[in-house]
């Protein structure tokens, strides 16, 4: 916990909560509609994993970049130019009807709401210190949005479809950034750079090799190479819920507000789950907390075609959904706060878009992977075979990762 003398203002911290409401929510609007609107144009589930894959490929570019310019010219004002950008492309969407023109926008949309929600986990990180207990506060808000956010696309797409749905795309973003506009610059979220002769120049604002060095550089620390390979995995899960669990669902005759239904389900456990990190990180040692946590979440989602299968009735079927939902959004959450906490400390207070763009790079590679690969596996295998085939690769990963934490050295009990 962060002493006394060190706590933030609650206007500052009120800011950062709603930021990292609408924040998260807004990739959750972009993400849930993407597969129903390929659908709806007859593409297949390779095209579909490919939509969502690839609205990660700036963000594993960039996402060190976008860190650092974070560090040097303001956390709020990055984030302002990303959401503007989604706001504006949103209306795009719907009349956009071929497979290139929306994996263009899927690429440019993606990167711009990424790097936004990687702005707030700077911010919250800035102004706390890396406390496990503020981090998972702000992702309890984070996960209201990312619940209301499916709960409110579904059903707008099962009113009007493609426009209603793409329109609340461009409603949320007006939120995201008037948050944005009212928060309190602070000494910690200014930058560096703000303010100097060198400030928004061409080559200042240019991709620059050594930030990148430095970047993957941290990993030489232990905990922070164990967490970015937790996150790689955890990540996977998402992969899999945005892509072929879509289509899935769709298959086995669930409406779009149901399918609402089951990722507001997750993201609420998620949030409920998140306010539980920092009594666990002074548990034990926190690299077997990542470590199972990610590996019964995986088996929470890959066990998806198993409960059809097994079930009688569509209502038993629905029950048991919910219950694995609600089981890996508690495991997710539980983790997330962990996860920043640590990786947070690793770095310095001038280093942390840095530490988040590392950790957005190694988020997007699993993101980009896993969605295209799956899409894959579906269409030479079916849609439910997908699930256990992908399942297996990760379960093994997830065995390599506990001989590498068996083998290191112990981490110290969080404080």
């Amino acid at each position: 916990m962060t002493d006394a003398s060190s706590k933030p203002d609650k206007r500052t911290l009120w800011s950062a909560y709603a930021i990292g409401l609408f924040g998260m929510g807004y990739i959750d609007v972009f993400g849930f509609l993407i597969p129903l609107y390929a659908i709806s144009l007859g593409m297949s589930a390779t095209e579909v994993g490919a939509l969502v894959g690839f609205r990660t490929v700036l963000t594993l570019l960039f996402s060190i970049h976008v860190g650092t310019l974070m560090d040097r010219f303001g956390t709020l004002r990055v984030m302002k130019i990303c959401t503007l950008v989604a706001m504006l492309l949103a209306p795009v969407y719907p009349l956009t009807e071929n497979f290139w023109g929306l994996l263009t926008l899927q690429m440019l949309v993606g990167g711009a709401v990424s790097f936004g929600w990687a702005g707030g986990q700077t911010l919250i990180a800035q102004i706390t210190h890396g406390d496990a207990e503020y981090i998972g506060r702000f992702s309890f808000a984070s996960r209201i949005g990312t619940c209301a956010a499916p709960l409110v696309a579904g059903l707008l797409w099962d009113i009007g479809g493609v426009w209603p749905g793409y329109l609340l795309c461009l409603g949320w973003g007006v939120f995201l950034f008037l948050t944005l506009v009212l928060a309190p610059v602070t000494d910690e979220v200014r930058g560096t750079e703000t303010g100097t002769a060198r400030e928004f120049t061409v080559r200042s604002i240019m991709p620059r090799l050594e930030d990148y060095v430095k970047s993957f550089a941290m990993m030489a620390a232990p905990i922070v190479a164990i967490s970015m390979a937790v996150m790689f995995l955890r990540n996977s899960t998402s992969g899999v819920q945005n892509a072929v669990y879509v289509v899935y669902m769709e298959e086995i005759g669930l409406t779009g507000f149901m399918i609402g239904v089951l990722f507001a389900v997750i993201e609420g456990a998620t949030g409920l789950g998140s306010l539980l990190g920092g009594r666990a990180m002074r548990l034990g040692d926190p690299r077997w907390t990542l470590v199972h946590g990610t590996s019964l979440s995986i088996l929470a989602i890959v066990v998806t075609p198993v409960f059809v299968w097994v079930s009688p009735t569509m209502g038993i079927v629905v029950t048991l959904l919910i219950a694995a939902q609600f089981a890996r959004g508690i495991l997710q959450g539980l983790t997330q706060p962990i996860m920043f906490s640590v990786q947070s400390h690793a770095v310095s207070a001038a280093e942390q878009g840095s530490m988040v763009g590392l950790r957005q790079t190694i988020n997007r590679a699993a993101a980009l992977l896993v969605p295209p690969v799956m899409g894959l596996f579906a269409d030479m295998w079916g849609t439910a075979q997908s699930f256990l085939i992908l399942g297996a690769i990760l379960l093994a990963l997830c065995g390599v990762l506990m001989m590498w934490v068996y083998r290191s050295p112990p981490e110290p009990v969080g404080e």
